[in-house]
């Protein structure tokens, strides 16, 4: 589990600055960035990183809590995360978004329990199938055995 976790971290941390990295490129080209906010860089991609990599896997798919706590641990983590990234990517930026807190928190939320109600859906659809398929080959080898 952990070396899952592990690599699922590092791939995301990376996928993630070279997104951020390019995003800078084409959006900021004609603007020179201090070398200490290349930390903010990071620091946002290891949150993202810490989110997609870590959080959502152990939640979904390690912890055994109600659906109804995963949703809330899972949208108030993303939104902290979120904001935190915002706030380290700007500060202009984080100020514009402030106002609409809440309205994004109950969005979140909302999204949340569609994913995780479809995810679910599909999980034991998926499970089902499988069960289905198990069951068909043992009539077949049962049949082939009395032959």
């Amino acid at each position: 589990m952990i070396k899952n976790l592990r690599a699922a971290f590092f791939q995301v941390f990376t996928l993630s600055l070279i997104w951020i990295t390019v995003l800078m490129t084409v959006f900021l080209n004609d603007q020179s960035i201090r070398m200490t906010y290349l930390w903010n860089v990071i620091g946002i991609a290891a949150i993202l990183g810490l989110m997609f990599g870590v959080l959502y896997s152990v939640l979904w798919n390690y912890l055994t809590l109600k659906p109804s706590i995963n949703i809330l641990i899972a949208s108030v983590l993303n939104m902290l995360g979120g904001l935190t990234a915002v706030r380290l990517f700007s500060w202009q930026m984080f100020n514009l978004i402030a106002p609409w807190i809440p309205g994004m928190l109950i969005l979140t939320v909302i999204l949340h329990t569609i994913a995780f109600y479809l995810y679910a859906r599909l999980e034991a659809q998926k499970k089902a199938d499988d069960l289905n398929e198990l069951i068909k080959n043992k009539k077949a080898n049962n049949s082939e055995r009395k032959i």
